[in-house]
């Protein structure tokens, strides 16, 4: 099984670039994108439903162009049920959350151990000063406490998206040069230390704990993706569990259409 996962950074734009088209030709059980900047019906019907897939949504509830996520499941996968909030009405207002429920109960047996949940989040941004700063370490509190709820509850956990922060240095070019800004805070990396500790681990870095040069966002305006000086803060995470059936994890830095590359995991 394939998930892939990608901010497109606006998806009609993603579209007109061949993302679209790219996400087609892999075609990955679950698709996973951030930063869509559109509404379910602002779009084209074989964007909204390609052919083979559900389709989920959720966008921005205050801002128009703004945020949004959407993940893509093959038909072939049975859904147990969707869920499009965090319980906390604040933080659900700007569309940066979906979970998908299987159950391996049904015609999933062969595909999926027991019972597992793909979460799909645009993790806010901390800059724009010190009110986003604590939007997004509340909403990482939040996310934190949701998922340790879901492995109590019996379910493997499978969680990826936009992070908008870099773990370590080797997450980025210039560490020492953005030790003060939002996305390598000491504050916002020590979260990623919590994740861990709850048992959690960055499936790339499983793969490639001293990997350098690895990185899945670049600045456009400074044109650093021709320069690779970019960032790492994009990811897929999982329980123990189900990362013993992990066994490939790959960076798509060469796929082009976001100022974000597309990241993947590929399960037995």
């Amino acid at each position: 099984m394939k998930i892939i996962s990608w901010n497109v950074n606006g998806l009609r734009a993603n579209v007109k670039k061949g993302g679209f088209d790219w996400f087609i030709n892999e075609s990955p059980d679950i698709y996973c994108i951030q930063e869509t900047k559109a509404q379910a019906e602002q779009l084209e019907e074989g964007i909204r439903n390609p052919d083979g897939y559900y389709s989920f949504f959720d966008h921005s509830k205050g801002r128009k162009g703004y945020s949004g996520v959407a993940i893509y499941v093959k038909k072939s996968l049975n859904i147990e049920k969707v869920e499009y909030a965090l319980g906390v009405p604040e933080l659900d207002q700007e569309g940066r959350f979906l979970a998908i429920f299987f159950n391996s109960s049904n015609k999933n047996k062969n595909v999926l151990p027991g019972k597992l949940v793909v979460i799909n989040t645009y993790f806010p941004n901390g800059g724009g000063g010190p009110i986003r700063l604590d939007f997004k370490l509340r909403f990482y509190d939040v996310f934190l406490k949701y998922v340790n709820v879901l492995r109590k509850k019996g379910y493997e956990v499978i969680f990826c998206g936009d992070i908008n922060t870099a773990h370590t240095e080797i997450d980025l070019a210039r560490p020492k040069e953005n030790v003060d800004n939002t996305g390598f805070l000491p504050i916002e990396r020590k979260w990623i230390d919590k994740v861990i500790a709850a048992g959690y681990v960055d499936v790339f870095r499983s793969f490639y704990p001293k990997e350098t040069g690895k990185y899945t966002y670049w600045d456009m305006k400074t044109f650093a993706r021709d320069r690779n000086v970019g960032w790492r803060i994009d990811y897929f995470f999982a329980s123990a569990g189900i990362l013993k059936r992990i066994y490939k994890a790959n960076i798509h830095e060469m796929v082009m259409g976001s100022d974000h590359c597309p990241i993947e995991i590929d399960l037995k």
